[in-house]
């Protein structure tokens, strides 16, 4: 798929359907994520990846919404800050770096067919007692991951003369 178009295609889905996701798209996706680019290249991030047949409770202690656990898998990709790179100013690229992470990992899944939600607005208290994190791994994002039961919306976007300005520092 051209790029500009997977990235029109990709979506917040909200609706799954029930179907496995198939061991070599995950190994794709895995990498996309591993192949993330991260500052100066430390990769302080991990993936947790959930089966969610009969944990369908625990998850949506994490995030209540019933779509959050339709999907046969839900990953949560955690940060380690204090593997991070720092800038001069002390600023922690972290959460910057599992960004990037996850951003590969929604449009490697949207380029072999596959749905995903970017997930920010969960519980992390829960999501550390139920993924039983250690105190220096921080949960930062999470995604549903499956097939979607549901068409793309019309995205409503700014106009790019909103976002984008053009600086001559002559």
């Amino acid at each position: 798929m051209e790029f500009l178009n997977l990235v029109k295609n990709r979506f917040s889905v909200r609706s799954y359907k029930p179907d496995d996701v198939e061991e070599e798209k995950l190994d794709v996706i895995f990498e996309a994520a591993r192949l993330a680019p991260t500052a100066v290249n430390y990769q302080p991030f991990q993936l947790i990846v959930i089966k969610t047949q009969g944990v369908e409770n625990k998850l949506n202690r994490i995030y209540p919404a019933k779509w959050f656990s339709e999907a046969p898998l839900v990953i949560c990709l955690c940060v380690i800050p204090s593997k991070a790179w720092n800038r001069k100013d002390g600023k922690n690229y972290a959460d910057v770096d599992g960004s990037i992470v996850m951003d590969h990992i929604i449009l490697a899944a949207t380029s072999l067919g596959l749905g995903t939600c970017w997930v920010g607005a969960f519980d992390p208290d829960a999501a550390r007692e139920i993924l039983d994190l250690p105190e220096n791994v921080e949960p930062l994002v999470f995604t549903p991951l499956g097939y979607p039961a549901e068409e793309p919306k019309v995205k409503q976007r700014k106009k790019l003369s909103e976002i984008v300005k053009f600086k001559d520092l002559k």
